[in-house]
């Protein structure tokens, strides 16, 4: 299956929450495994302070059904809690590489 659209999410933990954030991110898999437009997911962790979640997707359909579920609905909540304002980046893939 093709994937045309991404997108990037990054976290900057608020001080002392970098522990529970990495653990809200490791939960949202489950979230996320119940998502069939949902192609590929992963958590990351790029910085002392610094998260991010990217994932793939079919079509701009999937993307957006993705922001509005579980996931999506989880961020507000925990803005202000856990991180400061996500920055959400959508993507345009140009190749990919996925098992077949």
């Amino acid at each position: 299956m093709m994937v045309t659209k991404a997108l990037l999410v990054r976290l900057e933990a608020l001080p002392g929450k970098e522990a529970d954030l990495a653990e809200f991110l490791t939960e949202a898999r489950s979230i996320v495994l119940d998502e069939p437009g949902t192609t590929a997911w992963f958590a990351l962790q790029l910085g002392p302070s610094t998260f991010g979640v990217f994932d793939v997707f079919p079509d701009d359909d999937a993307r957006d059904a993705h922001l509005a579920g579980g996931v999506g609905q989880a961020l507000g909540p925990n803005t202000g809690v856990l991180f400061s304002e996500p920055q959400v980046e959508k993507i345009d893939l140009l190749a990919d590489k996925l098992p077949g």
